[in-house]
């Protein structure tokens, strides 16, 4: 089942994100009841549901180059779907920058549709609800042919997250369970080979005393009272903190190096 707010082909909007511990969900999620509703497509209480994203990059890994430097202008390829491989279609991602603003565009495919020849086939019939999705699709595969984009890791996570009740777009959303894989592949979605933790603190590549949750914060230009006043009630500093950097980061130190699993002791519940 894909989980969707209403703006589904594109969005602009600001996003600010915040390294936690998990200890603090608790107070948080405490404080934004009143204000914010589960969002419709998770399950569970917390309401959840699991991400796994294919990241696309350049041979030089330009795209996590861009994001390192802080480079205006800078867009991610990336291909994600929802729980379980097949649970879900598969959403192809551009996510553009500019400053503050994040410009985000995506087109649905049928799971069994997607694979790497999508890039280079001429001829595709695919069921898009609109114009616009149409649109989004050509400009993804557009830039994965220019930049010669190929699949570099998989990112899966939970997610925990709520919709603002009174505003026309407030999110808030807690990761959490980050791990990664390295793969070339288009369509294997990590299937049978094991993941591997990215958010300890060593793995957030950050001092941080604790084994991180990432909070984000998603709104449109202005952002609605409660959510200034979440900030200043939980202190909370922002931090630029991107999965996909991660991933790279610990993936090249750790290079063909034998490491741990995630394991059952990793896992925080609620």
């Amino acid at each position: 089942m894909k989980p969707t707010a209403k703006f589904d082909i594109r969005l602009d909007r600001y996003e600010s994100k915040y390294v936690i511990p998990r200890s603090l969900v608790p107070a948080i999620r405490e404080f934004i009841r009143p204000f914010c509703i589960p969002d419709p497509y998770t399950q569970g209480d917390p309401p959840e549901y699991v991400i796994t994203t294919l990241q696309l990059d350049t041979p030089d890994l330009a795209m996590h180059r861009a994001k390192t430097n802080e480079v205006n202008g800078r867009f991610k390829l990336r291909v994600r779907t929802y729980g379980e491989p097949g649970e879900s279609a598969v959403y192809l991602e551009v996510k553009r920058k500019f400053a503050s603003t994040i410009i985000k565009t995506r087109a649905k495919v049928p799971f069994e549709a997607w694979g790497g020849h999508l890039i280079s086939e001429t001829n595709l019939t695919l069921p898009f609800k609109s114009r616009s999705e149409e649109n989004g699709f050509l400009d993804f595969i557009r830039l994965v042919r220019e930049t010669g984009a190929r699949p570099v890791v998989l990112i899966r996570y939970t997610r925990e997250s709520y919709f603002g009740v009174n505003d026309p777009y407030a999110r808030i959303t807690f990761d959490r369970r980050l791990l990664y894989q390295p793969t070339t592949s288009w369509d294997s979605w990590g299937r049978g080979r094991r993941w591997l933790c990215m958010d300890s603190s060593f793995a957030q590549n950050k001092q941080y005393p604790f084994s991180s949750t990432i909070l984000e914060i998603k709104t449109l230009s202005n952002a609605p009272h409660w959510m200034m006043d979440l900030i200043v009630r939980f202190n909370l500093e922002r931090t630029g903190n991107c999965k996909y950097c991660s991933a790279v980061w610990q993936e090249s130190l750790f290079d063909q190096m034998s490491f741990a699993p995630y394991t059952a002791e990793d896992i925080d519940h609620p």
